[in-house]
C-alpha cells in the first residue's frame, strides 16, 4: 500500500481529477536531491545579501550569536515539519494549513497557518520582485557607467516579463531546472560576495559601531536586524509541498530522502551565509550596503556577474514561493467556487498574481525595511515557533521533559521575534518613504 494511493481511498474520481491537475500533488516522483536544490532555493535569496547590513546593526557579538542560533533552531523545526508530513498512516499531509488543521482543528487550523502562509509567500515574492530589479539596475550601471539612467520601477517591469511566462509552468516538478539553477547562482554570487569583500579588504577608516547616532535608533535598528536575520531562514512555508513531491511508501516514507535533502541544503546555507555575513562586515563596517553586492564596486565585471546570478537565483525562488498561493487560489476556485480546472483559470489567476506583485514591488521598493518588516511578522511564526506548538499539541512530549523545554524556548525566542522585529522594519519603511517619490 502506498501512501500515495492508499486502499481505502475514499476520493471519488473527480477529486482525484483535480488533486492531479493541482500545483502540489500532481506529480510525486521527485528524488532526494530535488529536496537540497528546493530548500537551497526557498531559503538563500535576498536573505543572504543583507546580512552584513544586520551584522552592522547588531554588532559582533550579538551578530555571531543570533545568526548560529538562528541556524540551529530552523534546522530543529524543519526537522519537526518533515517528521510531521506523514505522522498519520496511510495519510500525507501535503500542505502546511492541512498539518495546522490536525493540530489545531479543521477550522482553527486554517485561520492560524493560511494567513501567516499567505502573508510569507506574498511579501517573499514581492521582496524578490524589488530585489530582481535593483539586482538588474545595479547590472545595467556597471557595465555601462556612462549610459542614461533608468529608474528601478522599469527594471522590475523587466524582471516581472519573466514570471508573466515561468508562471504558467504547472508544478514544484516542472520548475526544478530553473530551481536548481536557482541554487547553483545562489551558492556562486555568495561566494563571490564573500571573496571579492575579502579580497578588498577592510576599508579606510572602517567602523564597527552603532549604524544610528542615537541610543533609540540602534535599538530599532536591532530590532530590523531581528527580522532581516528571520528572513533569511524563510524554506519552511514551502517543506511540506517540497515534501509532498517526494514518492512514499510504507517501507519507505518521503521523509528519508526528504531529510537527507535538507541535511545537505543547510550546509550548503552554512556555506552561503555565514562567511557573507561576516566577512561582509569586516570588510564595510557600518558603511554597508543593505545589499552587501550594491557596497562592492571592482572588479566591475565581477560585481555585474553576481547580480546577474542574483537576478536568476531570485527568478526560482519567486515561483518556490508563488507555487503553494497559485495552489491555494486554483484549490479555493475550484473546490469552493466550482471552478472547472482549466488553462484558462490557471492562465488569469496566475497571471493577475504576478501583476499584484509587481505592481507593489514598484509601489515600495524599500528592500531593507521590507525584509525586516515582513521577517519578522509572517516569517518568525511559521519557521521559528509555529513547528515547535504543532510539536507539542500532537507529539505531546512529557512534561518537563528535554523536547518539552526547547520547543518551550523555541517558541519564547519566536514569539519575541515576532514582536520586536516588525517594530524596527516598519520604522525603516517609513524613514525610507519620507523622502521617497513613487515610480522615480
Amino acid at each position: 500500500m502506498a501512501f500515495d494511493e492508499p486502499q481505502n481511498d475514499e476520493r471519488t474520481a473527480e477529486q482525484k481529477a483535480i488533486d492531479d491537475w493541482l500545483p502540489i500533488t500532481s506529480s510525486r516522483n521527485a528524488k532526494w536531491w530535488y529536496s537540497t536544490f528546493h530548500n537551497v532555493t526557498a531559503m538563500v535569496g535576498a536573505g543572504v545579501l543583507s546580512l552584513p547590513y544586520a551584522m552592522s546593526e547588531l554588532g559582533w557579538g550579538p551578530g555571531i550569536t543570533i545568526l548560529i542560533l538562528s541556524w540551529l533552531i530552523t534546522f530543529y523545526t524543519l526537522w519537526q515539519m518533515v517528521e510531521m508530513h506523514e505522522m498519520v498512516p496511510g495519510k500525507r499531509f501535503d500542505r502546511y494549513h492541512e498539518l495546522g488543521q490536525h493540530a489545531f482543528g479543521e477550522k482553527l487550523g486554517l485561520w492560524i497557518v493560511v494567513p501567516q502562509q499567505i502573508v510569507v509567500e506574498v511579501s517573499t515574492c514581492i521582496v524578490y520582485m524589488v530585489t530582481g530589479g535593483k539586482s538588474l539596475k545595479k547590472f545595467h550601471e556597471t557595465v555601462c557607467p556612462s549610459c542614461k539612467e533608468i529608474r528601478l520601477t522599469l527594471f522590475i517591469l523587466i524582471f516581472a516579463s519573466v514570471h508573466f511566462v515561468l508562471s504558467h509552468l504547472p508544478n514544484f516538478n516542472s520548475i526544478s531546472v530553473v530551481s536548481f539553477s536557482a541554487a547553483v547562482m545562489s551558492l556562486t554570487y555568495s561566494v563571490i560576495a564573500w571573496g571579492a569583500s575579502l579580497a578588498k579588504g577592510p576599508t579606510a577608516n572602517v567602523s564597527y559601531g552603532p549604524r544610528a547616532s542615537t541610543t533609540s535608533g540602534s535599538v530599532f535598528n536591532f530590532f530590523n536586524a531581528l527580522g532581516d536575520v528571520a528572513f533569511a531562514y524563510a524554506g519552511h512555508n514551502v517543506a511540506l509541498e517540497i515534501q509532498a513531491t517526494i514518492p512514499s511508501t510504507p517501507e519507505k516514507p518521503s521523509k528519508g530522502p526528504m531529510w537527507k535533502g535538507v541535511i545537505f541544503a543547510y550546509i550548503i546555507v552554512a556555506i552561503c551565509y555565514f562567511p557573507v555575513a561576516f566577512i561582509g562586515y569586516h570588510t564595510f563596517g557600518n558603511t554597508v550596503d543593505d545589499n552587501v553586492l550594491l557596497s562592492l564596486e571592482k572588479p566591475n565585471w565581477l560585481i555585474a556577474m553576481a547580480n546577474m546570478f542574483v537576478v536568476i537565483h531570485v527568478i526560482g525562488s519567486y515561483q518556490i514561493y508563488a507555487m503553494p498561493v497559485f495552489d491555494m487560489m486554483e484549490t479555493c476556485l475550484i473546490k469552493q467556487y466550482k471552478f472547472k480546472p482549466s488553462t484558462k483559470l490557471r492562465f488569469t489567476t496566475r497571471t493577475l498574481f504576478v501583476g499584484i506583485t509587481m505592481f507593489i514591488g514598484m509601489t515600495f521598493p524599500f528592500f531593507g525595511g521590507l525584509l525586516g518588516f515582513f521577517g519578522g511578522f509572517a516569517l518568525a511564526p511559521t519557521t521559528y515557533y509555529l513547528p515547535c506548538i504543532m510539536w507539542l499539541i500532537i507529539k505531546k512530549p512529557k512534561r518537563f521533559s528535554f523536547s518539552w523545554w526547547i520547543n518551550w524556548s523555541f517558541i519564547v525566542v519566536g514569539v519575541l521575534l515576532m514582536i520586536l522585529a516588525p517594530i524596527g522594519g516598519l520604522r525603516n519603511i517609513i524613514l525610507s518613504a519620507s523622502n521617497y517619490k513613487f515610480y522615480q
